[in-house]
């Protein structure tokens, strides 16, 4: 009896207390789940990560095009030998004119080069063109976004030279200065380049052409010389820096805005955003609010009307429109075009074929469109 007994307290289980089995049980049933739950977590947390990276990469891109825009506006270091470029190293390409250098502060005295050629036109004697009978121009020329004035010069060059035979036949003589600006930051300019910078050295330049006609055609016999004409001829983003002078400067006593020359415009900085990048998903287009730099040539036509309503006669526009241009698309120029018509600007349009975006008045037909209004307005004074 004592045996048996003995087995069967060796045979009993033994007994638990009940927290003991929810405990273990409570163990068991969640140690599966916990395992499904992370892996759960691990699909859900790539998707979040990626996005979130694609996301912060995007406003990065956003706050980088805002915080630099000037350096991606203003490219005064492409090509990398651009701020070394010398005159003389295209000398057996200007067909004849020469070109010099001269200097100019601008107003909050930054030091800005200029290239100036002088040549008279008209089949008079020579020696007369300083009379006060001969017309007087000068053309202001803004250059695009890159690059520097000399290797645009054998191009300049050529259209004087073509200007000169279309001019030989008159009999009324003309002296005609050709002043290209070098924006702060290019070239031998110092500083950097801003649109408030540009402004300031458009004045400078305009302002530096009012000094050279007074002391270069004084007074003759008593009889003061009627004021010079201005032509302003802006390349791309200088077609902006052209109509900002035309719009917000009032010209000096001694000159006169005769017309001004549109080469490859855009209507503003904020169109060629949205030409650029065009894609809904793309932000950058929506970015227009935070432009520091405008050249909004669309408003200043529109200051130009008004300014020169009361007044006996408006400027003349030529916008010269490449056939291929790669970055402006044809319908700024149109839209351009129509606005002056709508202003009742006097307006004139070229379509050079085969021309892209810079090589416009590389091409003969651009060339000769150029000349030809330049001698029509020379003509008409």
């Amino acid at each position: 009896m004592f045996l048996q007994r003995a087995a069967f307290k060796l045979n009993r289980p033994s007994l638990r207390s009940p927290s003991s089995f929810i405990v273990s049980h409570a163990h068991i049933s969640k140690a599966p789940l916990c395992r499904r739950y992370f892996h759960l977590e691990g699909l859900v947390l790539a998707p979040i990560v990626f996005s979130g990276l694609l996301v912060s990469l995007w406003t990065w891109k956003c706050l980088m095009m805002v915080a630099f825009q000037n350096k991606i506006i203003y490219m005064p270091g492409l090509p990398p030998n651009s701020r070394w470029e010398k005159i003389k190293d295209y000398k057996d390409r200007l067909g004849g004119i020469s070109w010099r250098e001269e200097r100019v502060r601008a107003a909050d005295g930054t030091d800005l080069a200029l290239c100036v050629a002088d040549l008279e036109l008209g089949s008079g004697s020579r020696g007369d063109s300083r009379s006060p009978e001969a017309a007087a121009f000068y053309i202001l020329y803004f250059q695009g976004n890159a690059s520097s004035i000399p290797p645009r010069l054998p191009d300049l060059s050529s259209t004087l030279n073509t200007l000169r035979r279309e001019m030989a036949a008159e009999q009324r003589n003309a002296s005609c200065t050709v002043v290209c600006l070098s924006y702060r930051g290019y070239w031998t300019s110092r500083g950097r380049p801003t649109e408030n910078g540009l402004r300031l050295d458009s004045a400078a330049a305009i302002e530096w052409i009012s000094r050279v006609h007074q002391e270069g055609y004084r007074e003759v016999s008593g009889s003061p010389r009627s004021p010079a004409e201005v032509v302003l001829w802006g390349q791309s983003i200088g077609s902006g820096v052209a109509t900002n002078l035309a719009a917000e400067k009032a010209m000096p006593e001694n000159l006169c805005l005769n017309s001004l020359i549109l080469e490859t415009p855009f209507t503003s900085i904020r169109a060629m955003l949205e030409v650029l990048y065009p894609q809904k998903w793309l932000p950058y287009k929506y970015l227009w609010p935070f432009l520091r730099n405008h050249l909004d040539s669309w408003k200043n036509l529109e200051l130009i009307a008004d300014l020169y309503s009361a007044k006996s006669s408006t400027p003349h526009v030529l916008i010269v429109q490449a056939a291929k241009d790669e970055l402006v698309p044809a319908e700024l120029s149109q839209k351009l075009y129509d606005r002056c018509i709508e202003l009742e600007i006097p307006v004139r349009r070229t379509l050079v074929s085969g021309a892209f975006h810079n090589d416009a008045i590389f091409r003969t037909e651009g060339r000769r469109a150029v000349s030809q209004f330049l001698a029509q307005r020379i003509r008409d004074t």
